[in-house]
Order: C-alpha cells, then structure tokens, then sequence
C-alpha cells in the first residue's frame, strides 16, 4: 500500500524546485558573466589586431620614406661624383692652362735676360759674343739643355733662369755644370761659368749660388743686373 502524501512532501517538492531554478538561474548569471568576460576578451583582441594593424601601417610608411629617403641620397650621390667629375676636368684644364702660362712666363724672364748678357759678363772679364737660347744636346739616351748659353770659343756662361729661384734650382744647375762638357765637347777647351736669374729669388738662394761660384742675376726695374760684388772671384768648369 503506497504511503500518503503529506502538505510537508509537496512543500519540501517546492522548496527542491525553487533551489533548483535558483541554481539554473546562478548558472545562467555565470555563464552570461562568462559571455561578457569573452566578449570583453574578443574586444581587446579586436583593439590590439587594430594597433596592430596601425603599427604595419606606420611602419609600411616607414619604409615607403626611408626608401624614398635611400633614393634622394643615391640621386646626390650621383650629382656629388658628377660634380667631382667636373671638378677633377676644371683642375686639369686650369693645371694645363698655368703649365702653359708658366712656360711663357720662363720665355718673358728669359726674353728680359737674354740682351744684357754679353754685356753684363762682358763687363766681367768674360769675353763672350753669342747667345743661344735653350742650348740643348742629347747624348747616352739622355738630354740637357740649357736655357741661355752665352759663349764664344773660349769662354762659356751657362745660364739657368727661373721665375722664382730656389736652391734646389742652384743644386741642380750646379749638377748641369759638371756634365756640360760631355753633353757640349765642342766647348771641352773652354773655361765655363754658371749663373742663375731669377725675378724672385727665394731666401738664401742667391747667398749659396754665390757661395759656391755662381753669378746671380736679379730684376732691377726693368732690366736685370748681376749682384755678386766686384770682387767676387768665379768658379771655373
């Protein structure tokens, strides 16, 4: 015989139920809580693909002007070593150009020294006649050559003229007068004498031309005139 159901059953049945829609609806809060909380996650994922996104943006124009950037200089580049090619062309041209206007200006020093020679070592004890200009001889496969020898057959004065005298010019003049003989044996019997001119003369060149025999000629106004006092005795070659 089945047992009877008391008002306490039923009630006990309600309170069961409620607890446990209470439950289900606590579930459904947690798992609407949890909906938000992934939303919420979602969002944040979304915003950080969107910086991101910015970020390859800013660096894709990074690039685009750095390339721009790496271009520009390659055009300067280009237009430095342009610039540097005609600047190297502008020094040739203007190195040639004074290589030029130097040896005319040795042919005007010359010009202003050759007509006062004969006079002036005459003047001197030195009996010379002619004058020739750049005198030059080869012999042995090499060639020397002198810018004024002024002589006659007894004597001869071996000129070398510089626009700005240095004693490296007086060193290698001197060196020029003890091969002179060789490369000229036609003078081998005569008594040779050096000298060296200039229209500037650096300090201490004339003092050491004159100290090892030379004669020294220098601008006076416009003409040109021996220094070496009367005295002075000259080597001979």
């Amino acid at each position: 015989m089945s047992q009877a159901v008391t008002i306490d059953d039923i009630w006990e049945l309600f309170r069961e139920t409620d607890r446990k829609f209470q439950k289900t609806e606590q579930m459904f809060q947690e798992t609407d809580q949890k909906f938000q909380e992934t939303d919420r996650k979602f969002q944040k994922i979304e915003q950080m693909f969107q910086e991101t996104d910015r970020k390859f943006q800013e660096t894709d124009r990074k690039f685009q002007e750095t390339e721009r950037r790496f271009q520009e200089t390659d055009r300067k580049f280009q237009e430095t070593d342009r610039k540097f090619q005609e600047t190297e062309r502008i020094v040739k041209e203007v190195s040639r150009q004074i290589g030029r206007l130097g040896g005319r200006w040795g042919e005007f020093v010359e010009g202003l020294i050759e007509p006062a020679c004969i006079d002036m070592f005459t003047k001197r004890g030195i009996p010379v006649d002619d004058v020739f200009s750049r005198a030059r001889r080869k012999r042995g496969g090499q060639t020397m050559e002198i810018d004024l020898l002024v002589a006659n057959t007894v004597a001869a004065v071996l000129v070398e003229v510089k626009s700005n005298l240095r004693v490296e010019d007086v060193h290698n003049h001197l060196e020029r007068l003890d091969q002179f003989k060789i490369f000229f044996p036609r003078y081998a019997d005569c008594m040779a004498y050096g000298a060296v001119a200039g229209i500037v003369i650096d300090a201490d060149a004339d003092q050491f031309a004159i100290n090892k025999g030379l004669f020294v000629i220098a601008q006076s106004g416009e003409s040109v005139h021996i220094v070496n006092d009367e005295n002075f005795v000259p080597k001979i070659w």
